[in-house]
């Protein structure tokens, strides 16, 4: 069934989701970056190899990181937690060992680029901003079954 107006609103979502995609490989990028700037060991050679060490480490996030973290459960429950952030060292490893131009070596200094890209994305994370609760609640409201 062909309802009016639902063309435009999946355009609305697809745009959306680019948008949120983009932001959050800009924001990954610039963890990156900043993470070379103050951890000795992690450095990049071009804003090019920065561009896609960010690219790189967003797809990670978004496809494997999951994949990781759901077989690592029994290792994150026994470790109160601690397996997450091993995982996110793994990340920066991956990237690092993927991207040509971005170089990450050593383990204290992904541990602490792990830190720096986290707390650079919880800065940044929250510029992109929120759908208020009518929003959200006439987006759910006008769904389809």
């Amino acid at each position: 069934m062909v309802v009016p107006g639902n063309n435009s609103r999946m355009r609305n979502r697809d745009q959306q989701r680019v948008g949120r995609f983009l932001f959050t490989w800009l924001v990954n990028a610039v963890a990156l970056g900043v993470a070379a700037w103050l951890v000795g060991h992690v450095s990049f050679s071009s804003y090019v190899a920065l561009a896609a060490a960010g690219l790189v480490f967003v797809l990670g996030n978004m496809y494997l990181k999951p994949v990781l973290v759901f077989l690592g459960i029994p290792f994150i429950v026994i470790t109160l937690g601690l397996g997450l952030f091993f995982i996110n060292m793994f990340m920066v490893w991956l990237t690092a060992a993927i991207v040509p131009g971005f170089d990450a070596s050593g383990f204290w200094p992904i541990a602490k680029a792990a830190i720096v890209i986290w707390l650079t994305n919880l800065l940044l994370s929250g510029l992109w901003p929120k759908p208020s609760r009518t929003q959200t609640w006439v987006a759910w409201t006008r769904q389809e079954l």
